[in-house]
């Protein structure tokens, strides 16, 4: 695996904050150096009320089941988000541990036990598919926790991260982790997004594709909807090879149906900024978190604000994303980044 050799430039959204903004919320990354996986928690150590949202019809998760607003969980303590395809959920095991160690967690009498939803993306064609995220994995991010803003691009569940793989993984670019924030009347709400899209990464100020699908000769994007739409076939695909992963986090104190519904509105940034999403191939998750720190009451924004701030977070955090990532070459396959691009067709 070969370091990419170009410097640095600067993202759109530069200085557009991070989920780390969010009173009570701290990441950590993992990244495994024999190829390029990982994972990233995003911890609520107080706890959180949940919820989550699955778009994707490929879906690779763990304990979504218990965000439900009927059921009887009412927080959360931590999300992990994982590459490795489903053997990747193996990381919040880790998590809990972590955890449990730290009397982090529900009391059941028994034990203080951490709740840990996960979900995973699919990151094995970069390289040896047999490494993957695991307890020790979910342990290391854990320790690596802070409140500090969380370093973006190829690095904790970003790091094997590719998008645009519709007309074959050698046309594809690297996808990564990106983080922002808003905050408007004294609420912030803040997402981090592990892009590992099938379709485009769109610039949704411009409307236009910035990574994803190249052109046969590798120069250029080839603008995967308009090529869809003009009769190009794709090329055939595996169910859940590819999967945008994230959490959104808030300071407003929301009940679980509305963490539920901000998860569900939060989706509308993915469509903004992917394109297509929510595919077959797809299994696109978000999870939200509010540690209650601001009470939504006298002039602070309503579920209608939070919900418009959250979708502006998660298109901000998915174009930060590809342009944080960098080159990476793993056995003959490489794998260039938005900087490596030609201007795309007009």
């Amino acid at each position: 695996m070969s370091a990419p050799s170009h410097s640095s430039h600067l993202s759109p959204g530069a200085g557009s904050g991070s989920i780390t903004d969010v009173a009570g919320i701290e990441v950590g990354h993992f990244c495994d150096t024999r190829r390029p996986t990982g994972c990233t928690v995003i911890m609520a150590r107080d706890g959180a009320v949940g919820g989550v949202d699955v778009r994707g019809a490929a879906p690779g998760t763990r304990e979504t089941d218990l965000l439900a607003p009927g059921n009887l969980v009412q927080q959360v303590h931590a999300v992990m988000l994982a590459g490795g395809s489903a053997w990747g959920l193996a990381a919040a095991e880790g998590a809990m541990r972590w955890m449990e160690e730290r009397d982090i967690g529900m009391d059941v009498r028994f034990g203080t036990l951490p709740i840990v939803p996960a979900a995973v993306l699919f990151d094995l064609p970069m390289g040896d598919a047999r490494i993957r995220p695991d307890a020790a994995a979910g342990y290391a991010a854990c320790q690596a926790a802070s409140t500090a803003a969380p370093a973006e691009g190829n690095v904790g569940a970003g790091a094997g991260a590719l998008v645009g793989k519709l007309f074959g993984v050698h046309r594809a670019m690297k996808g990564g982790i990106g983080t922002a924030s808003v905050t408007v009347g004294g609420v912030t709400v803040g997402a981090l997004i592990a892009v590992n899209s099938l379709g485009d990464v769109i610039d949704h100020n411009t409307g236009q594709p910035v990574a994803g699908a190249r052109t046969e000769d590798g120069k250029a994007l080839l603008d995967t909807r308009r090529a869809l739409l003009r009769g190009e076939l794709p090329k055939p695909l595996l169910a859940g090879t590819n999967t945008t992963i994230g959490v959104i986090a808030t300071d407003a104190v929301l009940t679980k149906v509305q963490a539920n519904r901000l998860a569900t509105v939060a989706h509308d940034g993915l469509a903004r900024a992917i394109n297509p999403v929510h595919t077959m191939s797809d299994g696109d998750t978000l999870f939200a978190l509010a540690t209650g720190r601001v009470p939504l009451e006298g002039n602070a924004p309503g579920m209608t604000v939070l919900s418009t701030m959250a979708a502006e977070a998660v298109a901000i955090a998915t174009l930060r994303a590809v342009h944080a990532a960098r080159t990476v070459t793993v056995g003959e396959l490489h794998i260039p980044c938005v900087g490596d691009l030609e201007a795309p067709r007009g």
